[in-house]
């Protein structure tokens, strides 16, 4: 009776896992990742996701098929693309995020059986080389605790230099009006990650501005705007404020 029944059992079995794999492969959503999704990696991800790169290839479909669940996660979840730092606190040009509709691409393809499309639908690929832009990559000075502007400058962005893994603390910049500009807000701050946090729009810092939130122990640099201006005057326009 056992063996009799075995080929039958076999065959259930194998009706059932093609069944599962047929259920798995069924496409629902017309986007693809030569069309679409290829085009987000490469806007926002490659410059980590690639050979050699901080973290595993998303580069052809067969790198990327493997982890579509977890990217949807991870980008639902804005862990992914990592930034560092609060959104709406501080204004930058090199900001990752995503935008709410490249998040419904993805979490489409995800859904809708994660397409591979046709390879005539990839774009050119660029060779990402770079993991985060390099301008102006120079601090002038590194901050630590509360310092005081005692000369003009034209604040470009700020950099982490020393920061241990998950910190979180807010850096603002007080004018000498009264006024306070918030600069970042570093959130969970990751150390394999680190680069710097570019102003959309650089910031005028007359003399005696503060820059205040950055802990003792840790350190901040602040990147001069590239084009001289009028404003920034000495080679050192940052020192600490004396309590």
């Amino acid at each position: 009776m056992r063996p009799a029944r075995l080929p039958l059992i076999l065959c259930l079995t194998a009706l059932i896992l093609s069944g599962v794999a047929s259920a798995h492969d069924i496409i629902t959503t017309p986007i693809t990742y030569s069309r679409e999704i290829y085009r987000i990696f490469q806007a926002r991800c490659f410059s980590c996701h690639r050979p050699g790169g901080a973290a595993f290839s998303l580069m052809t479909y067969s790198e990327a098929r493997p982890w579509a669940e977890a990217i949807k996660e991870e980008v639902l979840g804005r862990t992914m693309p990592p930034w560092g730092a609060v959104k709406g606190f501080g204004d930058f040009r090199n900001d990752r995020a995503l935008t709410p509709e490249q998040l419904e691409v993805i979490e489409s393809w995800a859904d809708g059986g994660v397409p591979e499309g046709e390879p005539k639908d990839l774009p050119a690929k660029l060779d990402p080389t770079e993991d985060w832009p390099s301008e102006s990559a120079n601090p002038t000075v590194a901050v630590s605790g509360d310092f005081q502007v005692t000369h003009g400058m034209i604040l470009d962005g700020l950099l982490p230099i020393t920061v241990p893994e998950n910190a979180s603390f807010q850096v603002t910049a007080e004018l000498p009006d009264g006024s306070v500009q918030p600069l970042v807000w570093i959130e969970n701050y990751k150390v394999k990650y680190a680069h710097p946090f570019l102003l959309r729009t650089p910031l005028e810092l007359p003399p005696g501005s503060e820059i205040r939130g950055v802990p003792e122990g840790m350190k901040i640099g602040l990147l001069p705007a590239a084009e001289p201006n009028a404003s920034v005057a000495g080679p050192s326009p940052v020192t600490a404020h004396s309590p």
